[in-house]
């Protein structure tokens, strides 16, 4: 069948705006990956409710989760009103609040830390480094749902937490992009290779802005990138 005339079977829902940045990359790899399956004048079908960053990012550092889950919340409904068939969160940090978001709509929600542990599992991998904000390397929503899937993960130690997250909140989320903050981060990802790392997840949705394979010791697997593919996949199945 001439993919020209393939149909796009499925309507994605994103939930952005956190950073917008880093949602901007969910935008061009989702119609990027269709336009590759299906040609060069095709896009997928996308609904997006950017919600306003400010707010939630003073509620998660002041640990008001009830408050980010209510406005999250929210934006899933209405994805859901206006015609989604599914809802990708375009964030790592906010996937804390991912069953009580799954809760609130009937569609299905697509988990960003799935198509992650499917990567790494297919390429043989079972050891793996997480960088990400403050909340995901230390809370258990992310670390967890890799080790139910039997991998293993390794965080940086506290100080080197704090920078990773300081660099994400204070510059990538901003559109900043240091060479400083890329060597910062090449260390860091060395230093969790030394300790058996066999990949590298960048589990923050601004981390790709900084960092490719090209600076990292081990191969990366970019949380943004997988779930854009998982996104194309889901739109696209019969």
């Amino acid at each position: 069948m001439n993919s020209n005339h393939t149909e796009i079977h499925r309507v994605i829902g994103l939930i952005g705006g956190m950073s917008w940045e880093s949602s901007a990359e969910y935008y061009r790899l989702i119609n990027q990956g269709v336009r590759d399956r299906l040609g060069p004048l095709r896009s997928a079908k996308l609904l997006m409710y950017s919600v306003d960053f400010g707010p939630i990012e003073q509620a998660q550092h002041e640990g008001r989760w009830d408050d980010a889950a209510a406005l999250l919340e929210d934006a899933a409904r209405r994805l859901q009103q206006g015609g989604a068939d599914g809802v990708l969160l375009c964030t790592n940090t906010m996937h804390k609040l991912a069953d009580r978001i799954a809760a609130a709509v009937r569609i299905p929600f697509l988990h960003i830390a799935d198509p992650v542990a499917n990567a790494a599992r297919t390429r043989g991998y079972r050891k793996l480094g997480l960088l990400g904000t403050r909340f995901t390397m230390e809370q258990p929503f992310m670390r967890e749902r890799l080790q139910q899937q039997g991998l293993e993960v390794l965080v940086p130690q506290e100080a080197d937490r704090a920078e990773v997250h300081r660099i994400i909140y204070e510059e990538l989320c901003t559109g900043r992009i240091l060479e400083e903050s890329r060597r910062t981060y090449q260390r860091i990802m060395a230093q969790l290779a030394g300790q058996g790392a066999q990949a590298m997840v960048l589990g923050c949705t601004e981390i790709s802005l900084l960092v490719q394979q090209e600076h990292c010791p081990v191969p990366v697997l970019d949380t943004t990138a997988l779930h854009a593919q998982a996104a194309v996949d889901f739109a696209l199945e019969p």
